[in-house]
Order: C-alpha cells, then sequence, then structure tokens
C-alpha cells in the first residue's frame, strides 16, 4: 500500500498530536482527497510513516471512527467512511446558517469566531 500524503504532526504546536492526525485524515476525506473506500494504512504502519507511537494513531482512528470519519471493518482494515465527503457539504451548510444568524444578530466576525472556539473547546 502506498504512503498517505500526511505530514508528521508538528511536535511545538499545542495541538496534540493525535488531534493533528485526526484533523489531517477528517479533512482529506471532506475535501476528496482521500476517496471514500480509501484503506488507511494499519496504525503500525502509519505510526512508522510518521514517527508517532502506535497509541497516537490508534487514538485517531477511535475519534476518526466516532466522527463517522472512517469505518473498520476488523481485519480487512480501516477505511475513509462512503459519507466522509458528504459531511463536507452538511459542514458547509451548517456554516452558512451560522453565519446568517450571527449577521441578524448583529455579530462582528470576531464576537462570532469567539463563540465557535469557546463552544469548540
Amino acid at each position: 500500500m502506498d504512503a498517505l500524503p500526511l505530514s508528521p504532526p508538528d511536535a511545538g504546536s499545542a495541538v496534540a498530536p493525535f488531534e493533528q492526525l485526526r484533523a489531517q485524515i477528517a479533512s482529506g476525506a471532506a475535501g476528496g482527497a482521500l476517496a471514500p473506500g480509501t484503506r488507511l494504512p494499519t496504525v503500525r504502519a502509519l505510526a512508522e510513516q510518521l514517527g508517532l507511537a502506535a497509541n497516537t494513531v490508534a487514538k485517531a482512528y477511535r475519534a476518526l471512527e466516532t466522527d463517522g470519519v472512517v469505518v473498520t471493518e476488523g481485519r480487512r482494515g480501516t477505511f475513509v467512511a462512503s459519507t466522509a465527503a458528504a459531511g463536507s457539504a452538511a459542514a458547509e451548510d451548517a456554516a452558512a446558517a451560522y453565519v446568517a444568524t450571527c449577521r441578524r444578530l448583529g455579530l462582528t466576525v470576531t464576537e462570532a469566531t469567539r463563540l465557535v472556539e469557546e463552544g469548540w473547546a
């Protein structure tokens, strides 16, 4: 299997390595760089490719599975879910609705962003 086009996590970042990896894979799936059905490397193979601990990759895979981005099919492996790309359109729709609501309420971009960041934490 070819190596996925993923960057090793930034060790100097305040964002945890598993979250950096989760975000890269989720973004790739939502943006189409990782097509539905794409088989992901095993936990150990990806950990070796990126210079991470296997538990870090496993944690990212579990989070992605919980989010519906990937599906694990036992010994067959872990695959990008067929619904992952659809999540991108749903996110865009939700963002557009949020922007419309914030504008109607008279919030600035800074205020709206602050609310998202607080909600994310």
